[in-house]
């Protein structure tokens, strides 16, 4: 075979190649963002504080539209509760009812609520526990702790968190 021989050119092969590697490149770079951002903008890193957020946020949706019931299952993750409420009786309706209406720590009636920004608490390199920051009726910050073992709520968190809204 003489230089003169020589099979054609095929870019094929170094097209491809170019495309697997710049498809490469932008997804490790989707992912550092994504990663970043979401511990940046304080839902944790790869937004997965989100479901707990939206616990939260559901579970003050109840509360303004004063469905106490509702709020409990929420509370502690067990939408059918009224088929055992025996499993609650440390923590039965009527308390937590009167946790968050006469008792609470807004100290008037659940009017507004803004779920701000979470973070991720606890030991473990993923933590045990995120603690969600709410801004109610425009003026007061609680904290609501969410287990992530059962999904359970808890107030107030171990911690306040830091932050300008």
């Amino acid at each position: 075979m003489s230089l003169l021989d020589a099979p054609a050119y095929d870019p094929a092969p170094d097209r491809r190649k170019r495309n697997l590697l710049i498809g490469s490149l932008t997804t490790i770079l989707v992912l550092v963002l994504l990663t970043v951002g979401g511990y940046a903008m304080g839902h944790g890193w790869l937004f997965t504080n989100l479901p707990a957020e939206h616990r939260v946020n559901t579970f003050f949706n109840a509360l303004e539209a004063k469905d106490y019931s509702k709020a409990y299952g929420i509370y502690n993750n067990d939408s059918d509760w009224q088929q055992h409420p025996g499993k609650y009786s440390d923590y039965p309706l009527a308390r937590f009812t009167e946790d968050w209406t006469t008792e609470s720590p807004v100290k008037a009636p659940i009017t507004s609520h803004h779920v701000d920004i979470s973070r991720t608490d606890g030991s473990g390199m993923f933590g045990t526990g995120i603690i969600v920051a709410v801004h109610v009726n425009g003026d007061h910050k609680l904290f609501m702790y969410v287990i992530k073992a059962d999904g359970t709520m808890t107030f107030p968190a171990p911690h306040i968190l830091e932050y300008n809204p």
